[in-house]
Order: C-alpha cells, then sequence, then structure tokens
C-alpha cells in the first residue's frame, strides 16, 4: 500500500467514524444488550436483576398471544409482499410511459413515504371514520359505512391500506430507476418481433429488472415483518388483540403491561431470529434467479 492510499484510507475512516459512532452507540449496542437481557428477569427499572437462561424463549414459545400476534404478522407481511410490490410495479411502468407529467406523478405517488406513518394513521383514521361514511350517506355505497376500525373483519384491510399507501411510492421509485436501466432496443426488437405491451413487459422488462425486485422484496420483508407505527396509530393492537402484531405485542410488554423487559427482549430476539433466516432464504433464492434471468 503506498503512503498516498494509506492517507487515503485514513482520511476516509476519520470522516466515516462520526456515523459509525453513532450507529454503535444507538444500534449496535441496545442489540447486544437486548441479547443480554433476554437472558435475564430485569424489568427495565430496577438496578437488579437475575439471569434465568432459555426460559424467557420458553415461555414465549408458549405464550398465546405472541403465537396471535406472530400469525396476524406473517399474514400482514404476505398481503404486503405481493400488493406493496405488484402496485409498485405498475405505477412505475405506467409513470414511465406518460410524457410530461411523469415528474408531477413520481412526487404525488412519492409524497406519503415523507410523512410519518404516525400522521398518517390520523388521517386514515379520519378517512375511515368520517369520510367513508359521508361518502356511504350521499352516495349509497354501502360497503364504505363499515366499522373499519372498530371491527377485526375490516380492521386488517384498513392496516393494509395505510401501509401501502405509505410504503408503495417509494419501491415505485426504486422500480422507476430499474426500468430507466431496461435498453429501447430490446423493447423495439421485441415489438418487431410481434410481441405486444404485455409480453414486452413479462418477458423483456421484468427479468430485466428482477434484481430491483430482490431489494423490493427484500425491503417489504423487512419492513412489514418490523411494522408498528401504522398499527400503533391507527388500531392500537384492537379492537381485543385482534390486528396485534409482534412489535406492539413486544412493547407491550416491555413498557404497558407488567414492564417484563427481559421477556420482552426474547420476544424480540425470536423476532430477529425469523427474519434473519427468512431474509436469507429470500436473498439466496432471489439472487439465483437474478442469474437464469
Amino acid at each position: 500500500m503506498t503512503s498516498r492510499t494509506w492517507k487515503r484510507n485514513v482520511m476516509l475512516l476519520v470522516f466515516v467514524l462520526p456515523a459509525l459512532a453513532f450507529y454503535a452507540a444507538f444500534t449496535l449496542a441496545p442489540a447486544f444488550g437486548g441479547m443480554w437481557y433476554s437472558l435475564t428477569d430485569w424489568n427495565g427499572l430496577n438496578p437488579t436483576y437475575g439471569f434465568v437462561g432459555l426460559s424467557n424463549y420458553v415461555e414465549a414459545i408458549g405464550d398465546r398471544y405472541f403465537l396471535k400476534s406472530l400469525w396476524f404478522t406473517v399474514k400482514f407481511v404476505l398481503y404486503m409482499l405481493v400488493l406493496q410490490n405488484l402496485l409498485a410495479i405498475l405505477l412505475a411502468v405506467w409513470v414511465e410511459s406518460l410524457g410530461r407529467g411523469k415528474v408531477w406523478f413520481r412526487t404525488i405517488f412519492f409524497m406519503p413515504n415523507m410523512l410519518s406513518l404516525i400522521i398518517g394513521g390520523f388521517m386514515w383514521m379520519f378517512i375511515f371514520t368520517r369520510v367513508f361514511p359521508y361518502l356511504a350517506e350521499k352516495t349509497g355505497w354501502m360497503l364504505l359505512d363499515q366499522s373499519w376500525i372498530g371491527d377485526p373483519r375490516y380492521s386488517f384491510f384498513a392496516i393494509l391500506a395505510l401501509s401501502l399507501w405509505g410504503g408503495v411510492g417509494y419501491l415505485m421509485v426504486i422500480y422507476i430507476a430499474a426500468l430507466q436501466g431496461v435498453p429501447q432496443q430490446l423493447k423495439e426488437a421485441a415489438a418487431i418481433d410481434g410481441a405486444n405491451a404485455y409480453h414486452i413487459l413479462r418477458h423483456v422488462t421484468l427479468p430485466m429488472i428482477y434484481p430491483a425486485l430482490t431489494i423490493g422484496v427484500f425491503l417489504t420483508l423487512n419492513s412489514s415483518f418490523k411494522v408498528f407505527d401504522s398499527v400503533y396509530a391507527l388500531t392500537g393492537g384492537g379492537p381485543g388483540r385482534s390486528t396485534q402484531v409482534i412489535a406492539i405485542n413486544i412493547y407491550e410488554e416491555a413498557f404497558s403491561f407488567s414492564n417484563r423487559y427481559g421477556y420482552a427482549s426474547a420476544k424480540a430476539m425470536i423476532l430477529f431470529g425469523i427474519v434473519l433466516v427468512i431474509t436469507i432464504i429470500q436473498l439466496a433464492v432471489m439472487k439465483r434467479r437474478e442469474v437464469r434471468a
């Protein structure tokens, strides 16, 4: 290594150190701390605690509320995985097909991502509780006049609508960037060979943007498994824990019900393990498909 290269690396490290220090202090340290506390009976307040080993994990596996929240989260993830990526791809294709108005539509669809989903949750609560009943009364569309927040049959779809509204625009921008990298010559050659718009999208465009699809699925999996703010703002996990996701179950265990911080940390570690395993499998499978595509 030359002296110039060494000095350049030292300067890069100096610039990275502040961000690395914040990351270590506010992400790595709490993560490793959570691993330790998951093996204790700490309540988050007392300076002393006892070591309980894996008993928190054993209890969590038999916790029916935790298992119920896990099933609800998996159901939410599956819906989001399909709908969010499908809508994002369709919007990206449609926006890219526009002329001058494409910049405005990109901005409009991306704007919800700039708002906190806590704020978005209150906005959508007003829509579900005030706007929809008003529209149902004026138009006669009684489908809109439902208890979207208080009825377990509809609250899931209310959460889904809010989450899609807040997340589709971000993925759309990723897919737009991928679409702009597809060579126009390939599309023109396919059109000359008689392919219609659907065949071009399926056999030319989608294989070319498969790396972006890998990223989109990865982001959807991680954000959906860790969803908290949209559910907390819209339903709070109710009614009767019917919309409680894992993150809210962990939050309530640590701060709302019995202050069992160690037990909540064990649940968090279980969630981390689930997300880690699923993400590794997803990346391995989709990276292999990228090569084929």
